[in-house]
């Protein structure tokens, strides 16, 4: 570590090479302001074509862009003006949110002597044990940062030994619940008579499954149930998703929102909130949907069993289980009392544990315990 003793707080670069906004990005943006905020030297590493650019200039935060694809650990001039980046401004910390950027920049980051290369993990599926990752976690790599207990086994799973555990630490994803806990002016959908709204958030993509959703709709019109299902988001699926649910005929059961832009307005538009992702690193939607005192309904998966409490907050389904996901829908649908009840101990276990208050000084502790 470089002038350690003269520093009382690390300096610290984000690296994060995504296009897309998504998880790993909303806390890469949210740890640098917070940290930014308390006085840390914070500075952003993002791809040209970032398209949260916008956010980074709006918090006022320091970046460098750089162009960075799967292949650019081959390209000797992108790795040359990484080491300049790097070997230039001295950070003794650098977090990686991506896999292309482990094997792009980490490397370079570890030469031009930055002590601690952290990856921070936010996916709850294993990682490959090839010899490329084998070199990098026992190299490169100094430490992991796992956003839930989910994704801290799937680090190991297939190899135990590719880093120590006790170097793999769990921290949790923070939310500010401010907005979430007051009215919000616009609203997504405006429910006709009866009807129970059940609300799915997410990329329209394969880990998300929302094609669950469809049979869901199908199986809920059978039982002649008065509902209607929201789906938020986009993706590449978006129109085999609308042409699944015409032709099971229950397109017009299903409302496709778009882009959510107000998730606290979009939480409260619905009664439901049914998550049917193959697997969630941290279920950022199950979080805010419960904070404003919806039950939740997901696959019992991942890291899901660690937000939604089977019986207390919602309820936990059984893998690709449809009928039973129905069924838990069904007693939602037809006991209001229970809705309510599920929702207010979830909104206040959300607010215990997973604030983002508590959440960023647990992240600050860690970095400063790294340099101890």
């Amino acid at each position: 570590m470089q002038n350690s003793a003269k520093k009382v707080k690390p300096k610290i670069c984000f690296f994060n090479s995504s296009i897309a906004w998504g998880g790993g990005e909303k806390w890469h943006l949210e740890v640098a302001i917070f940290l930014f905020r308390a006085g840390y030297d914070v500075h952003l590493a993002v791809h040209t074509k970032c398209a949260w650019l916008e956010k980074i200039n709006a918090a006022g935060l320091p970046y460098t862009l750089f162009n960075i694809s799967n292949l650019s650990f081959l390209n000797p001039l992108t790795r040359y003006n990484l080491f300049h980046f790097f070997a230039t401004e001295k950070f003794d910390i650098v977090i990686f949110n991506m896999s292309a950027d482990i094997k792009t920049a980490a490397p370079v980051a570890r030469k031009s002597g930055t002590a601690h290369i952290i990856y921070r993990r936010g996916s709850a599926i294993p990682i490959r044990n090839t010899l490329l990752n084998r070199y990098l976690f026992s190299n490169i790599i100094t430490e992991v940062i796992a956003n839930s207990q989910a994704t801290k086994r799937t680090v190991l799973q297939n190899n135990p030994s590719i880093f120590p555990e006790n170097k793999i630490t769990v921290l949790y994803n923070g939310l500010d619940f401010t907005n979430f806990l007051s009215p919000q002016p616009s609203k997504y959908y405006t429910k006709v008579g009866s009807e129970v709204v059940i609300g799915n958030l997410g990329r329209l993509e394969k880990q998300k499954a929302q094609h669950f959703l469809i049979d869901i709709a199908v199986r809920l019109s059978q039982l002649s149930i008065d509902f209607k299902i929201l789906i938020g988001g986009t993706g590449r699926l978006e129109t085999e998703l609308k042409s699944y649910a015409d032709n099971r005929n229950v397109s017009d059961k299903i409302a496709f929102v778009g882009f959510v832009n107000n998730v606290p307005a979009f939480m409260q538009s619905i009664d439901i909130f049914a998550l049917t992702s193959i697997w969630e690193g941290f279920g950022y939607v199950l979080a805010e949907a419960m904070v404003c005192g919806k039950p939740a309904i997901a696959f019992d998966t991942s890291s899901n069993p660690e937000l939604v409490e089977h019986g207390s907050t919602g309820f936990l389904v059984p893998e690709y289980d449809i009928e039973q996901f129905v069924q838990y829908i069904k007693l939602l649908t037809d006991n209001q009392q229970l809705r309510k009840s599920l929702g207010d101990k979830g909104q206040a276990r959300m607010l215990q544990q997973f604030s983002s208050d508590s959440a960023f000084a647990e992240i600050e502790k860690y970095l400063l315990n790294l340099l101890t």
